[in-house]
This record gives C-alpha cells, structure tokens and sequence, in this order.
C-alpha cells in the first residue's frame, strides 16, 4: 500500500459559467467540493480584459490555499491563456512548452510531485479540436520532450487534461498503449464529462502510468459543477505504490 492522492481535471471555461457569470470562486468551491490533493486546469485566463485582468489560476490557488504552476498557450502582450496545475503538495516545474498546433495554440505543463519516495510526474494538457492536430500534439507529448524524457527510476507518471478526444480517436488510442485510462481501469462504466448541462462526451481524462493503482473514479455533477463551467470535474482515487 502507498499513499493514496486524489487527482482532479478540470476545463473552466475560463470561469464562466453555463449562465454567462464569471465568477472564479465558483470554481473554487466546486474544486474545494471534490477534495483533490492535485488539480489540473485548462482555459485558464491571467490578465485578460475579458475576465477582469485578473490572475486566475493565482486566485483559484489563494481560495483553495495551494500553490500554482501556469503554462500560457496563448500570449498576447500582457493577456495569456492556458493550463494550470494547483496543488498544496511541494512541487518542482519540470517543463512548460508549446505543443505542435495549427488553429488555437495549445501547451503542456510537466510538474514533479515529490510523495513519500516516489517522483509522482504530472503532465497537464488541452489538445486541439482537429484530429490531425491532436495526433501530432500526442505525438510530442509521448516523444522524447514530455513522456518519453529520461526520469528517476522511482518516477510515476499522471496525465490529465481536456484531450477534445473520445475514446474511438486516434489520438487517444495513442496514448492507452502507453497508459491507462483510470475510468476505463477502476472497472465501472465510464461517464461524460462535456456539455456540462448534458455530459454525453468524455473528452476530459486521467491517465496513468506503471506503479499506480485506481481505486475509484468519479464526475463531479452537482448543480454548483453545472454552473460553473461547461464542463464537469473528473477525478480519480490513486495509490502511488
């Protein structure tokens, strides 16, 4: 037995809400709801006109009483648009980087979570819309820059993220030959995650590599998670072995 950690993905819309709110510590609270000890977050905003200039993942992160690593996929002068991982554990920022992308930019970020012994490797992503796109940005992500890097042999690896892919695409059968998928692997029916109102998409998703066990999975769909973004929060229950 080795400790067991909840790990959350979520899309925030850059935190507004199915009814056109904008209100980040909605988003806080819903993430405080699910209880996760390490948080993946896309389309986050830090100093957008459009969501107040204000620094999102920096607010969320104040809320929840935990530190944040962001990664700007998009940069324009001083608005960036992105990733963010939150956690209250001690981290290292291995990578931050763009992935290869022809429409939206889209980004990775690489985050050590050092847990009892064992160099837990978060990798947090939002791949693109197209197909052939998301195949190339798999491609890297599984190549020698990301997944394939060189890591300490005590090195257990997380992916999470919003991969705008189903399970019958390429892009994710890509990455099941090299991890599994924890709603696929804790042995219930997998749910939806997108439209948040209507989940029948599952296109957010937990991956994870050798040495870590699922115990449980869950959508977080509660008429706050309904609201708050246009997706739901998936999270797992993972022991670290």
């Amino acid at each position: 037995m080795g400790r067991r950690l909840r790990i959350m993905t979520y899309n925030v819309h850059s935190c507004f809400g199915t009814d056109r709110k904008l209100d980040p510590g909605r988003i806080a609270e819903v993430i405080a709801e699910c209880e996760a000890d390490i948080v993946a977050l896309q389309e986050v905003d830090v100093a957008r006109a459009r969501s107040g200039g204000i620094d999102q993942a920096q607010s969320i992160a104040n809320h929840l009483r935990m530190v944040s690593h962001f990664h700007p996929a998009l940069h324009l002068e001083e608005e960036r648009y992105g990733d963010a991982l939150l956690t209250a554990l001690p981290t290292r920022l291995v990578k931050a980087d763009a992935l290869p992308s022809r429409g939206e930019p889209r980004g990775a970020l690489w985050v050590e979570v050092p847990v009892d012994g064992v160099a837990l490797q978060v990798f947090v992503t939002h791949l693109g819309l197209l197909g052939a796109e998301r195949v190339r940005q798999t491609e890297a992500l599984i190549g020698p820059g990301w997944l394939g890097a060189p890591m300490p042999d005590n090195a257990r690896i997380v992916l999470a993220g919003d991969l705008n892919a189903v399970s019958r695409s390429a892009s994710y059968r890509m990455l099941v030959r090299r991890l599994r998928d924890v709603q696929t692997t804790a042995g219930r029916r997998p749910q939806g995650t997108f439209p948040s109102r209507l989940p029948l998409l599952r296109i957010d998703h937990i991956f994870v590599g050798e040495g870590i066990s699922v115990r449980r999975t869950a959508v977080h769909d509660t008429p706050l998670a309904r609201r708050a973004s246009d997706h739901l929060p998936l999270y797992a229950d993972l022991d670290i072995e």
